[in-house]
């Protein structure tokens, strides 16, 4: 983020703070101008214990009846203003910032596959230099040579495990190393099933499940945040719908997800304006909802381990890798595919019970509760149980960058 554009952001944060305060003013006008609906008492209080325990009642009781409605008001009067203020805004990061990502320093977690690989793409349009991370250097060198040839200025390619923080900190010292910068952290890496939690028996999945879920964006966003302060960086998470929207068979996952998306929520706030963050929310992207299987992802590549499973559909990835890389480019907070999602959150936080019961309907026709999953009382497939102690096995980086345009040698 340059200069103008952080000067920008700061005045159209002190534009948005005039309008709500403008619009608190209007509602609160308008609210006492009423006050003969709500008549307000004059309380006098006994000093001592019972006194201060009876007025922090009373307080309570005044904030939950005064600040539902009085929120409900001052929304009505700041909505369309914000949403015109947040519409010049992206107006202007489309016309002046969306193709700034040129000659930019990238890292992509999960980029062997999925929507990580298909980020990489995007930002090599964008003639970005890219640094691809994932655990599979054999996927990499493929996708290395395919976004050097899009038009990414350089790539280099790194075998790491983001689980581990010592290969987190190893490979953005390499970036360091190499190309001196750090301007966009992509973190694509996830990990997703379908079973029902009652009835797992083998709980050994569980610390799979939050290590690439958390850690696993924890950790580099940890390594990589002194640098992104320095060049006025960007972080970019791979969230999904299921982090508030309640769905079966994902409790673990969404919970995860749930973990995370706040834990950037907050670190928005720790870092201020000095590091953006994106987070980017998708629904099903792959098609069908899948029954019953387990998904084993690197980056968001999908293992399905039964034949059943209908194909991902590759042109809904491609567009969300397009809105995740244009998004963050043009500096916003959050990206949505497909947006109709946002209605679900409404309800969520508005009439919950009305959300329950659709999702109750809705899930009601599926019928039976079957599920095949590892520790659910059927043997997961060697190919599959070897993939999942790889992400616990050693992995070693190399000791230099590797670029599109050296020898590829592999990494030991």
């Amino acid at each position: 983020m340059s200069r103008t554009q952080h000067v920008f952001s700061q005045r159209l944060l002190h534009v948005k703070v005039a309008v709500f305060i403008l619009s608190l003013i209007i509602a609160f006008h308008f609210f006492f101008s009423y006050q003969s609906f709500f008549p307000i008492k004059s309380y006098t209080f006994n000093i001592g214990t019972r006194g201060v325990v009876n007025m922090m009642d009373l307080i309570d009781s005044f904030l939950n009846f005064l600040v539902p409605p009085a929120s409900m008001v001052i929304l009505f009067f700041a909505w369309p203003a914000l949403c015109f203020v947040r519409a010049c805004e992206w107006l202007y990061n489309t016309l002046y910032t969306e193709n700034s990502i040129q000659d930019k320093v990238v890292i992509i977690t999960g980029a062997s596959s999925g929507i990580g690989e298909q980020i990489a793409y995007e930002y090599a349009r964008r003639r970005a230099n890219l640094v691809l991370v994932a655990r599979r250097e054999h996927r990499l060198r493929g996708i290395s040579e395919k976004a050097r040839h899009i038009g990414a200025k350089n790539v280099i390619i790194i075998a790491a495990d983001v689980v581990k923080e010592d290969d987190c900190r190893r490979f953005v010292t390499e970036t360091i190393n190499f190309y001196g910068r750090v301007d966009h952290l992509v973190n694509a890496v996830s990990l997703g099933h379908t079973f029902y939690f009652e009835e797992v028996t083998d709980t050994s999945v569980f610390p799979h499940l939050l290590d690439i879920n958390f850690w696993g964006n924890v950790y580099p966003t940890f390594v990589a945040l002194p640098h992104l302060h320095q060049s006025n960086g960007r972080i970019i998470m791979n969230a999904s719908v299921e982090n508030w929207l309640p769905l079966p068979r994902m409790s673990l996952y969404a919970a995860a997800k749930a973990a995370l998306v706040n834990f950037y929520e907050t670190l928005r706030f720790e870092v201020n304006n000095e590091v953006g963050i994106t987070i980017a929310t998708h629904g099903w992207i792959g098609g069908e909802m899948t029954r019953g299987k387990f998904m084993l992802e690197e980056g968001a590549e999908m293992q399905w381990k039964e034949k059943r499973e209908i194909a991902v559909s590759a042109g809904a990835v491609e567009e969300f890798a397009r809105l995740i890389v244009s998004g963050a480019c043009r500096g916003d907070a959050y990206v949505k595919y497909p947006s109709w999602h946002d209605t679900f959150l409404l309800y969520r936080a508005i009439a919950p019970n009305v959300l329950n019961w659709m999702l109750r309907l809705l899930l009601s026709v599926h019928g039976t509760r079957r599920t095949s999953m590892m520790g659910v009382g059927r043997q997961l497939p060697v190919d599959a149980a070897r993939y999942v102690s790889e992400s616990t096995s050693p992995m070693k980086l190399p000791t230099g960058p590797i670029t599109f345009s050296q020898p590829q040698q592999k990494m030991e």
